[in-house]
């Protein structure tokens, strides 16, 4: 089952700059892809289009065999609520909150409850009564991970994820979304400049010269 598609995306910065053209893939149940390439190539504008925070100018972005730009506004808020999961190298927590009532609303808006093995495989089981913003970097981020994952969405959306992560914790990390993209058949939509966690992903694309070339 085809989970996320693109057909002939293209969009521009300011409309003068012309990012990219004609992108056009697919993601399957259970199956993760990975997007590379240099600053400026539109990988992010890419992630933004998919996971509904940007309409292209050409082009159709498909979630769930559906239209996204074409729905209506409480379905389109439903999908946002309950089928994408986002994950960016800010964290974006909320602030005044523990770690755990960040936690607690993400499993409210969903209707989910904490995954309590999840903490334990990211490390952060020990510091759920901490405000958030007392945290380290890699300790937010590993938060904002478990945060998106609490939701249980069926297309997840990582940008840069393991930025302040060392190498291992990356990997760590990594294998927990790759793990839960499969266990879940969701969709995994990853964009890194680090070419290890790419190969880790089913499939790599990168955005070169306009073009999405698979790898």
């Amino acid at each position: 089952m085809i989970l996320l598609r693109a057909e002939n995306i293209a969009h521009s910065f300011d409309f003068d700059y012309p990012l990219f053209k004609n992108v056009r893939l697919e993601i399957k149940a259970g199956e993760s892809l990975a997007i590379q390439g240099v600053s400026g190539s539109g990988k992010s504008t890419l992630l933004h289009i998919l996971s509904s925070f940007l309409k292209p100018e050409k082009g159709v972005a498909e979630a769930l065999g559906r239209d996204i730009y074409a729905l209506k506004p409480s379905e389109f808020i439903k999908l946002r609520r309950e089928t994408i999961g986002l994950i960016f190298q800010q964290h974006y927590l909320f602030r005044g909150f523990t770690a755990r009532e960040n936690l607690q609303v993400a499993a409210l808006l969903r209707g989910s409850e904490i995954d309590e093995e999840l903490l334990e495989r990211l490390s952060i089981a020990h510091i759920l009564q901490q405000d958030a913003m007392s945290l380290s970097g890699g300790q937010q981020q590993r938060l904002s991970i478990a945060r998106a994952l609490t939701k249980k969405p069926k297309l997840l959306f990582a940008d840069e994820p393991t930025g302040n992560l060392d190498r291992q914790t990356a990997s760590e990390v990594m294998n927990v979304l790759f793990d839960y993209t499969k266990r879940n058949q969701g969709a995994f939509f990853l964009v890194t400049h680090d070419e290890a966690l790419a190969k880790k992903a089913d499939r790599r694309y990168r955005l070169e010269n306009g073009a999405l070339i698979e790898q």
